[in-house]
């Protein structure tokens, strides 16, 4: 599996339930539909152990079989409908990518 991880934060002038509610709505009636996605969770940041970590509202995990798989999902139409729909939101990301090992399962 191949994830693409967004983490986030919202506008300055939204509160976290308006952002949570965009991301899990509009937001995610747009990324349902990425050719190649395979598996989204999305987390709702609800606190931090340490301070320097505070102010994220949330995060996303974009699973794919592969990075040739997720480059073609960025490059499609339907990601740029998503990036348009975000738009200059003036919130914060971080966005990272890589090969998913599991490391534990109960």
């Amino acid at each position: 599996m191949y994830n693409l991880v967004l983490l986030a934060s919202r506008p300055p002038d939204w509160t976290h339930e308006q952002f949570i509610d965009w991301w899990r709505g509009p937001h995610a009636e747009l990324t349902v539909e990425l050719p190649g996605l395979l598996r989204w969770l999305h987390t709702e940041v609800e606190d931090a152990f340490e301070e320097r970590s505070k102010g994220w509202d949330g995060v996303s995990i974009l699973s794919f079989e592969s990075r040739a798989a997720m480059d073609a999902a960025l490059a499609s139409p339907q990601w740029q409908a998503a990036v348009d729909q975000v738009g200059d939101m003036r919130g914060r990301r971080i966005a990272v990518f890589g090969s998913e090992a599991q490391m534990f399962t109960a």
